[in-house]
Formats: C-alpha cells, sequence, structure tokens
C-alpha cells in the first residue's frame, strides 16, 4: 500500500513540475514573439555647434560659426508573413567664416525609403522598395552665392524597385531588385535648360536663342542593388553603426556605368545627452557632369562625372531612442 502511495506521489509530482515547465517555456515563446513581432521605431537626433573668435591672435585666424543637425529615425513592421521598414534621414549644416556675409551650406539632405515584404523563406523575402531624396535649401558655387547649382527638388531622385530581399539577421538586409525605375526631377528652368543631373538640356538655335527649354524630368530603367547594416559595439552600446550602400545600372544607356552612393553614420556616445557622429557619403553618378580642371582665365576646361566625397563631423547634444 505504502509502495503505491509513493508510486501515485511521484508521478503527480512529475507531472507538476512538467505542467509548470511547459508553462514557463510557453510564456518565454510568447514574450520573445512579442517582441520580435508588430512594431518597432527608434531614431537617432544630434545637434552640434561650433564657435571660434579671435582677436590680436599672432598665429593668425578667422573667426566662424557653425551649426549641423541630424535626424535619423525608423519604424517598422512585422508579422508571420511580412515585414514593412520606413526610414528617414535628414539633415542640415550651416557656417559662416571670417568677414563673409552670409552662411554658407555645409550638409542639406532629406532621404526617404519604405519597403515592403512578403515571406519567400526563412530569410528571404518578395520585396517593394520605393526610395525618394531631395534637398532642402538651394546650394550656390561658393564662394560666388550668386550662381545657384542646386534647389529644392532640383535634383529629387525617386526610385522604385522590385526585387528580393535577403534578412539573414536584425542587423544585416539586402535587397536586390532587377526591375527598378529612377526619375531624376530637376525642378528649376536654368538648372533643366543647363542640362543639370543628365536632364536633357535646352535646345538653341545658331543664334543662341531659345526653341525648347530642358527637360525637367528623366525617367531610367535598369537594375538596383541595396545593403543595410546597423550594429552597436561594446556592453553599453556606446557605439552605433549604420550603413547604406546603393547600385543602380541603366540597362538603356551605359549599362555599365554603375552609379554608387554609400553613406555611414558611426556616432560616439558619451552620455545620454552628449555625443560625437561622423557621416560620410560618396558617391558616383556617370549622369551628372562636375567641373575637372580651369584654366588661370576661369574658363572651364572639361565637365564629366567624378567620385563625390562628402565628410561631416560633429559633436554635441544627441539623444537616440
Amino acid at each position: 500500500m505504502k509502495k503505491r502511495f509513493l508510486i501515485l506521489a511521484v508521478t503527480v509530482f512529475s507531472l507538476t513540475i512538467k505542467g509548470q515547465t511547459t508553462e514557463a517555456e510557453n510564456k518565454l515563446r510568447t514574450a520573445v514573439n512579442d517582441t520580435l513581432l508588430g512594431w518597432k521605431k527608434g531614431g537617432l537626433v544630434t545637434l552640434n555647434f561650433s564657435q571660434a573668435s579671435f582677436s590680436n591672435w599672432a598665429a593668425g585666424g578667422q573667426n566662424s560659426i557653425s551649426l549641423n543637425g541630424l535626424i535619423s529615425t525608423f519604424i517598422n513592421y512585422k508579422d508571420s508573413v511580412s515585414n514593412w521598414e520606413n526610414m528617414l534621414d535628414m539633415g542640415y549644416g550651416i557656417l559662416k567664416q571670417g568677414k563673409q556675409g552670409n552662411f554658407i551650406k555645409t550638409d542639406d539632405k532629406i532621404d526617404l525609403s519604405s519597403k515592403y515584404g512578403r515571406n519567400a523563406s526563412k530569410t528571404w523575402y518578395y520585396a517593394a522598395l520605393l526610395n525618394f531624396k531631395t534637398q532642402m535649401t538651394p546650394g550656390y558655387d561658393y564662394p560666388n552665392d550668386s550662381v545657384k547649382i542646386s534647389d529644392f527638388l532640383a535634383p529629387a531622385y525617386i526610385l522604385g524597385a522590385l526585387g528580393m530581399d535577403y534578412k539573414p539577421n536584425s542587423s544585416l538586409t539586402c535587397f536586390i531588385a532587377p526591375i527598378t525605375l529612377k526619375t531624376t526631377i530637376v525642378n528649376n528652368t536654368g538648372l533643366a535648360d543647363a542640362g543639370a543631373f543628365g536632364v536633357e538640356p535646352a535646345v538653341y538655335d545658331s543664334s543662341h536663342v531659345l526653341i525648347k527649354h530642358g527637360q525637367g524630368i528623366r525617367n531610367e530603367f535598369g537594375g538596383y542593388v541595396r545593403v543595410i547594416y546597423k550594429t552597436t559595439f561594446f556592453a553599453d552600446k556606446s557605439v552605433s553603426l549604420l550603413t547604406k550602400f546603393d547600385l543602380f545600372s541603366n540597362y538603356l544607356h551605359n549599362p555599365q556605368n554603375i552609379d554608387v552612393s554609400w553613406e555611414t553614420i558611426i556616432g560616439f556616445k558619451v552620455n545620454k545627452f552628449i555625443a560625437a557622429t561622423i557621416t560620410t557619403h560618396l558617391l558616383y553618378d556617370d549622369d551628372v557632369g562636375i567641373l575637372i580642371d580651369k584654366n588661370k582665365d576661369g574658363i572651364t576646361d572639361a565637365i564629366g562625372p567624378r567620385t563625390q566625397v562628402k565628410e561631416v563631423l560633429g559633436i554635441g547634444f544627441s539623444y537616440k531612442f
């Protein structure tokens, strides 16, 4: 009798423990799924200011004031069959140096992208992407601030693409799109007439009388690749990295000449509100002509595509959310 009672007690105890363990495991799985699925949002906001002043300084120097800001945000949604990612990057910077009258622009960008994907396998998605890029204010051929070389929506780039998205983890995404339409907008008559940013220039007769204004829109059809990688370093996540690498080939015109865009944002956190940021942008567009050289008379020798590089370093207020 005692033996049977002992066996029964052990069995009940085992079933109770198993039930509690199973319940705990289910709660853990549910918590993990709740963490990975649904909406996720965050970003980085920085504002940096610098100033230098000289008076009777033997070594020389110029007074200067500079201010630049950066906003990099995202809002994503994920469920069991789909993934929707949205990202907005905005940057603006100004500088006044020496006795120059006006502030000059040192940074200016708006970059908005949205990508939607449906499961094809564990790490692959059927995906569509829409990307919009432009700037906020006019740019000039500094130090000559009377010659405008860019403006709001001049240029602006709209890119729509269909393809496959590879997402092996939350840090890396690789979007490959063999079907891509890229539209360049130059919403400025003077720049469009000059054929800026690859649009068709204005047509003139032999007496240089305008026959037809330049085209404000240029469409390209080709293939597109975008790789995005983001991560943090160290246990306190005091260093963050976000890099975006884009490639585009126009099937209809010089497909071997590939447009390249590579942007990187590195953040160094000092404390909750003080940080340093480094942003870099390497750009090559085969359709954008840039002055290659000038002779002593200031006459243009040649214009053609060149590798463009921009770097901005800032130390100041930073808030990450």
